[in-house]
């Protein structure tokens, strides 16, 4: 019997919550001895204070992103000088204390990272010589942020080609350590989307679990016979929710949260375009299917970087608030070069990618030995 520890951060839903379910799904689908469970250290340790953390933090991006941004390039993502800042972790031994308690008292054989904190506590356990587990990082943006473990650690599996070329050329990470795995999305989306020959495109609107994003003022723009059929996910953001049903708008339809991941899909499926926030694990799902990115709002930090680099990469579209919303849309979607040469670019970046996490942890930790025979490789 073998157990794989993943470590999010927070309770709240998030990317690092996502990609952690996508590969223990995958695992436990495949391998029928390995145990897989999910902490947050935070509230494993104090559940009073991960809500605390959790909320101030949420706060502190929505009330004062400009300051919350000044932090973040200041301490978890210096452009200029990639070296961990003592501020955020390592001056705090109480952390490692906890954690080691975490890891004495869960007894993994293996330790999946997919938030930058906790790889960084446990390198740095590792370099002391305080434990000696295997810890794979799963990068969940399209960076890697200065938080992030880097000595203590085996594996690391990246979005891209540019990543790992990151990580061997600034960080000094060997090669072989290094796997291109891509976002890790669930199984449910892997499958390219299918052109439908609809009458009306249909566009997805998305802004994250929690709503963020000003996605009324964007709709607000549309006339009563506008060209497209919009679903707007309100996730958890139940005041965005009523606000979009009280518009009583005919081609504006309000979906509250979306928890299974099959309804999520039948969305995607039926999706022309996606307009949403530049989360890591929303865009490689869309990615994946092949379906065009539009982008209206960004989280400081993380998600400013991932519209930057993806942008370049000519694989998404940032939407600009002194054009018409829908008019940016038919500029791409009714013109068959750009969305033609929009889709060719998504294609290389999937076919870019080397290898699923599952299979990189089933090589290297020989969890292949416990595979049912039905679920062969």
């Amino acid at each position: 019997m073998r157990k794989v520890l993943f470590l999010p951060l927070f309770q709240m839903p998030s990317g690092h919550h996502q990609v952690a379910d996508a590969v223990m799904d995958a695992i436990m689908e495949r391998f029928s001895h390995v145990i897989c469970q999910k902490i947050d250290c935070l509230s494993y340790w104090s559940k009073p204070l991960e809500q605390m953390i959790s909320s101030i933090y949420m706060k502190w991006i929505s009330v004062f992103p400009k300051q919350f941004e000044k932090f973040y390039y200041g301490h978890v993502y210096k452009k200029n000088d990639h070296t961990m800042d003592d501020f955020v972790v390592k001056k705090w031994p109480i952390i490692e204390y906890h954690m080691k308690k975490l890891i004495d008292a869960e007894q993994p054989d293996v330790i999946v990272c997919t938030h930058s904190f906790p790889s960084c506590v446990l390198s740095g356990l590792k370099e002391k010589g305080i434990i000696d587990l295997p810890i794979i990082n799963v990068y969940t943006d399209f960076l890697v942020s200065d938080v992030w473990g880097k000595n203590g650690i085996e594996l690391h599996c990246v979005p891209d080609q540019d990543t790992k070329a990151f990580l061997q050329n600034v960080h000094g990470v060997k090669e072989s350590s290094i796997y291109v795995t891509g976002i890790p999305v669930h199984k449910a989306f892997l499958k390219r989307r299918i052109d439908h020959l609809m009458p009306q495109k249909h566009i997805l609107i998305a802004g994250g679990n929690s709503g963020l994003g000003n996605v009324r003022k964007m709709l607000q723009q549309l006339p009563q016979n506008c060209t497209y059929m919009y679903y707007v996910l309100c996730g958890k953001n139940k005041k965005l929710y009523q606000e979009l049903i009280k518009l009583n708008h005919p081609r504006i339809k309000a979906v509250s949260y979306v928890k299974s991941r099959e309804k999520m899909n039948d969305l995607y499926e039926g999706a022309d375009a996606i307009v949403t926030k530049a989360g890591g694990v929303t865009i490689s799902e869309a990615l994946h299917k092949r379906l065009p990115i539009f982008i209206h709002s960004s989280l400081p930090g993380q998600e400013q970087i991932n519209i930057e680099y993806l942008k370049e990469k000519e694989l998404l579209i940032p939407l600009n608030d002194a054009e018409a919303f829908e008019q940016q849309l038919k500029n791409i979607l009714e013109n068959d070069v750009k969305r033609n040469r929009l889709i060719k670019r998504m294609d290389e970046y999937v076919d870019s990618l080397e290898v699923k996490v599952d299979r990189v942890l089933a090589d290297h930790f020989k969890l292949y030995r416990y595979e049912t025979s039905q679920n062969q490789f």
